[in-house]
């Protein structure tokens, strides 16, 4: 670009910018960060738009369009941004449609319809349709994210699309904005309504007056060229416009679904919704290969199954590597090289096993497979759906620097009785361009995800990838199938359709284009007059070469800190908000640059900046990462491990380099001090925390909010419970086990670590106090990385010294505990020896009753009693809480239930800060408030400080340590609940 085009593009870009300011209720974003978080989706392109508006209602978006359109501008309307081949990306304004416009308006329950603006999430329309019974029917792997916008936009199908088809079909009528910026509802009209809407001067009246005569211009080629087979998402859907010839009504709503943006820009749907099954079962076959598999689809369709799909031994291999698809491994039988999952719906569940006998038979007949497993209850399917529905995730994190899995030929589809042919020759292709690829996806339809892996960096690489997409075209059209199933055209394919469609049916096409869109303003470049697939590629045409960078933590990736950041493929995981913990603040906030695909890509940037250590300072990034709680879920529940925890820790040490360590960070990473002297001059330490003038003065001279209560310090802390105890005389037989001594229950909940070593030395360990320091997490957390090395060191030493070698390390406070074993080996080369011995205390004690060496009675108050646990976001993210919970489920009597509750918001010195405090109490009111209310007789569990603090003063409820649970539940306690208060 040259600078005489790069000075015209500012002065357009800050004429609309001014024009779109004076007129939007909702916000706008020029600035270079926000431009180039929405140059990428979850494709492997890049276009970097002149800006960003986030629109609230219909009225902004007809503004926007009408003031874009007026200056020739582009627009590009955008969901969650997860297209898989670039429809959400492209120069000129970007209108987020999710951030804003995201309430269900309606749900008629009789006419089974709901009416939603378009930034609703798929998952949040089924939650509310499901207190009637119904549910949206295209069910996308990507439904906790995937808006009602994005997928009209794309006419999105997914798992179930054998019974409920595509979007298109569940659509009755879209309010749109045209490419004027005038306003109308799409809807299927009768012959005199479509004669009087063709009658008015205007855009819309263009429409209704032309099309039809489009349509049956081309009548004959649309019925010779369209491709035969049902399940397609390409092109403009002449097909469906074709039927009011036939004397249906006149729809535009259908015919605008899957046209990507190119048209109208939706605000609000009016969709059908329909009957939640009662009851799914799901079969299981194991197969040594994906042949084998894809093989079995045939007797497996002859059963009417409601979905067939396929999982191959790639994405098998990818899920052991995660903590959060442990749990499939327990389930599974042999080393599979392929699954296919086949379910079965409906209300009556006799039948349903009925079906499952009916397919077990089939393929024993016919030899398919080495077992099938079955999943009738939610229980039994919980582990295998989860890993099925993340299978673009877990292969998207296979890639290897600028090696990724891209998806420029995975949404082809054939009639299933081809499949297992086609199959073979499409991987001959792959085979014969050297490309290593994983196969998964919808077999009942014929549609397989195959993403080969390519590096973009390399122009043959590039060239091959090329030469793929065209063998993959004409092989599709060899078995009359479609080249897009239900991913669309975008970038990566529209290039293509003039020969797909035929020269006449694609000139009928762009005429469409012109009809609509005069201008050529609405999302160009999409499924006609594209340009070349292999123009604005992401890695290839965005970023230079990462420059040199100095960082106190290893990055043990290809690109050190940018190849971590840069791991990100955008495929939105992280804004999802119906389950799991990724991302607190996104949830909050619904602001895309608080997602973690956000800030990973806010990072690439600064990156990639001539001097990255400078622009790692700069404020607008700073306040990209600041609501960041680095709860840590990214590490585990983001598909390519983006652990943002340690890349803001990193960024914030650059940061202080340049601007100096703020005060707040040097008192917080000071804590153990601070908790010490707290300990030693309580109860008078105290008092200040109760008295507002001075709570009130520590906010405005520390920003430590007075509206959250402070934790309580105890004279008799636990190092001095320690020196004065009684061992068990149990204790000892088994070695030696290490307590860790936590900065932060050892001072002020000191009968958490009491209750957790008298267990221990009940069970026969000899007890020791690791108590000499601080593990340096609230150091790291404040990007203080030289203090938090030198307290890591510390820490480390004296346990090398002090303590028996090969003992194990265990504690209470996950966030400390897990420090020793995760970041002290990031910050020091020598702290494997220490990492390698820590446990959860948890694990010790259930191996104890398991033994007999801990009996715990039958009739203590927890009996019959129901426990609802809420895990630690570090827990979670690092080891998981199937041992907490395992011991929970130890209690006699007890009904134990682990809340999906996401992060609680406190997030350690997070919650205290009064800048961050509303933003804490909006994570926590999400979903954990919730989930206590519903629970008010429950007995809390928490194995978090931060979350027990934020549980009593968000919730008012009081929750227990696990390790305290089991203390109560031992033969010898009173069985009664002690007096205790926590704060």
């Amino acid at each position: 670009m040259t600078a005489s085009t790069t000075g015209t593009s500012a002065a357009l870009g800050a004429r609309l910018e001014r024009a779109l300011r004076a007129e939007l209720d909702g916000e706008v974003a020029f600035d270079d960060y926000t431009r180039h978080l929405f140059s990428r989706d979850a494709s492997m392109y890049s276009i970097t738009p002149l800006g960003v508006a986030f629109p609230r209602h219909a009225d902004d978006v007809a503004a926007a369009v009408r003031i874009a359109a007026g200056l020739g501008v582009p627009i590009v309307p955008r969901g969650a941004g997860t297209s898989l081949v670039g429809q959400t990306v492209g120069p000129g304004l970007v209108l987020d449609m999710s951030r804003y416009m995201n309430r269900i308006l309606e749900i008629d329950p009789v006419a089974r319809t709901a009416l939603v603006e378009v930034g609703v999430v798929q998952d949040r329309l089924n939650q509310a349709a499901a207190a009637h019974g119904l549910m949206f029917g295209p069910d996308t792997s990507t439904s906790n994210r995937a808006t009602i916008g994005g997928m009209v936009g794309n006419n999105s199908a997914g798992s179930g699309s054998l019974t409920y088809g595509m979007t298109i079909d569940h659509v009755r009528a879209l309010d749109v904005v045209l490419a004027d910026g005038s306003r109308t509802r799409f809807e299927p009209v009768g012959e005199a309504e479509r004669e009087r809407r063709a009658a008015a001067d205007t855009l819309e009246g263009r429409l209704y007056r032309e099309l039809p005569e489009l349509v049956a211009a081309n009548a004959d080629v649309v019925e010779a060229k369209m491709p035969a087979f049902w399940r397609r998402a390409c092109g403009y859907r002449l097909d469906r416009l074709a039927k009011y010839l036939g004397g249906e009504p006149f729809d535009l709503a259908k015919f605008v679904v899957g046209a990507e943006g190119t048209l109208v820009i939706a605000t609000r749907a009016l969709v059908d919704l329909v009957p939640r099954p009662a009851r799914t079962v799901y079969a299981v076959g194991h197969f040594t290969d994906a042949a084998s598999a894809i093989s079995a689809t045939t007797d497996a369709l002859a059963c009417d199954p409601h979905q067939v799909e396929l999982m191959d031994r790639t994405i098998l291999e990818l899920s052991r590597q995660k903590i959060e698809f442990a749990d499939l491994g327990e389930v599974l039988v042999g080393d599979p090289g392929a699954l296919l999952f086949v379910s079965f719906t409906g209300d009556d569940e006799a039948q349903l096993i009925a079906k499952l006998d009916q397919l077990d038979e089939r393929w024993q007949a016919s030899g398919h497979g080495y077992h099938t497993l079955r999943a009738v209850t939610p229980a039994e399917q919980g582990a295998l759906l989860k890993v099925r529905k993340s299978s673009l995730g877990l292969l998207m994190a296979a890639g290897e620097g600028t090696r990724r899995p891209l998806a420029f030929v995975e949404d082809t589809a054939v009639d299933p009785v081809h499949l297992a042919e086609y199959t073979k020759r499409f991987k001959e292709i792959l085979d014969e361009h050297g490309m290593r690829a994983g196969f998964y996806g919808h077999c009942s339809v014929g549609c397989l995800h195959i993403r080969p892996f390519v590096d973009l960096t390399d122009p043959a690489e590039v060239a091959r990838m090329r030469t793929v997409a065209e063998a993959v075209k004409d092989l599709v059209a060899e078995y009359g199938g479609v080249n897009s199933s239900e991913h669309g055209d975008g970038l990566a394919r529209s290039e293509f359709n003039r020969e797909i469609f035929g020269d006449r049916l694609y000139e009928a096409m762009r005429e469409v284009k012109r009809l609509f869109d005069p201008g050529g303003v609405m999302n160009p470049g999409k499924i006609v007059d594209a340009p070349p697939m292999t123009e604005n590629l992401r890695d290839r045409d965005a970023l230079p070469p990462a420059p040199p960078l100095r960082t106190s933590l290893q990055f043990e990736v290809v690109g050190g800190m940018r190849g971590a950041a840069d791991r990100c493929m955008n495929i939105g995981a992280c804004r999802k908000s119906t389950a799991g913990v990724m991302c607190p603040s996104y949830i909050a906030t619904k602001n895309e640059e608080h997602s973690t695909r956000g800030r990973a890509n806010a990072l690439v940037k600064a990156l990639s900046e001539p001097d990255p250590h400078a622009a790692l300072g700069d404020e607008r990034l700073h306040e990209i990462l600041d609501l960041c709680l680095m709860c840590k879920a990214c590490k585990s529940e983001c598909p390519m491990s983006v652990d943002m925890a340690s890349l803001k820790a990193e960024t914030l040490a650059h940061h202080h380099e340049i601007h100096g360590t703020p005060l707040r960070s040097r008192v917080f990473s000071a804590i153990r001090a601070l908790n010490r002297l707290g300990s030693a001059t309580a109860p008078l330490s105290n008092l200040p925390g109760r008295i507002g003038f001075l709570r009130r003065l520590a906010e405005r001279a520390l920003g430590i909010t007075a509206a959250r209560p402070l934790p309580e310090f105890q004279r008799t802390n636990l190092i001095r419970w320690f020196r004065r105890r009684n061992p068990a005389a149990s204790s000892g037989a088994l070695g030696a086990v290490t307590w860790l001594a936590d900065s932060f229950t050892t001072y002020t909940e000191p009968h958490i670590g009491r209750a957790g070593v008298e267990l221990l030395e009940r069970a026969g360990w000899r007890v020791d106090l690791a108590a000499g320091g601080c593990c340096g997490r609230s150091s790291m957390s404040k990007g203080m990385l030289d203090d938090a090395k030198q307290k890591a060191a510390a820490l480390v030493a004296s346990l090398q010294r002090d303590t028996a070698p090969g003992s194990p390390i265990v504690g209470c406070e996950p966030s400390c505990v897990l420090m020793l074993r995760e970041e002290h080996t990031a910050l020091l080369p020598g702290a494997a020896t220490v990492a390698d011995r820590v446990k959860q205390v948890e694990e010790l004690l259930v191996e104890a009753i398991d033994d007999g060496r801990l009996a715990l009675r039958a009739d203590s108050w927890l009996a019959g009693r129901r426990i609802v646990f809420h895990g630690h976001c570090h827990q979670k993210a690092e080891v998981g809480t199937a041992a907490t919970l395992a011991l929970l489920r130890r209690i006699p009597g007890a009904q134990v239930v682990e809340i999906d509750a996401g992060c609680c918001g406190m997030a350690g010195s997070f919650g205290f800060e009064a800048e961050h405090y509303e933003t804490s109490m909006t994570v926590g009111g999400d979903r954990l408030f919730p989930a206590l209310a519903a629970e008010p007789d429950a007995v809390v569990a928490a194995t978090g400080v931060s979350c027990r603090q934020q549980i009593f003063h968000g919730a008012g409820r009081t929750a227990w340590h696990p390790v305290e649970l089991v203390r109560e539940a031992l033969a010898d306690a009173e069985g009664v609940v002690p007096p205790r208060t926590t704060s």
